[in-house]
């Protein structure tokens, strides 16, 4: 990634567009548990859960998810908190779109 073109398939994920993708269905499931993480924690299930488990994730893989977005979460409040944007030359394409504020 340093430099490089991304592929179509992180480009879709750098928009949020987990359709574009063309994601198999145990990382679909996995990325949208993370988003419900990050959106609202508070809605994860014991049914999301046991579908990643049905999907083949195991528990150790799911908590792993779980702390990894619960850890770039926090960095993202803090930046936004502080107001810290990253220079230019990290993102030479722009903001992703899925990292714009609404």
């Amino acid at each position: 990634m340093q430099g490089e073109t991304y592929g179509p398939v992180a480009e879709a994920l750098r928009a949020g567009d987990l359709d574009a993708a063309g994601l198999d269905r145990p990382h679909r499931l996995l990325l949208e548990f993370v988003e419900t993480i990050t959106r609202h924690a508070y809605k994860v299930t014991d049914a999301q859960v046991q579908a990643l488990r049905d999907a083949g994730w195991s528990d150790e893989q799911i908590a792993e998810a779980a702390y990894d977005a619960a850890l770039f979460n926090l960095f993202v409040r803090l930046a936004d908190t502080f107001d810290i944007v990253p220079p230019g030359m990290y993102e030479t394409g722009g903001v992703p779109p899925a990292a714009v504020k609404p």
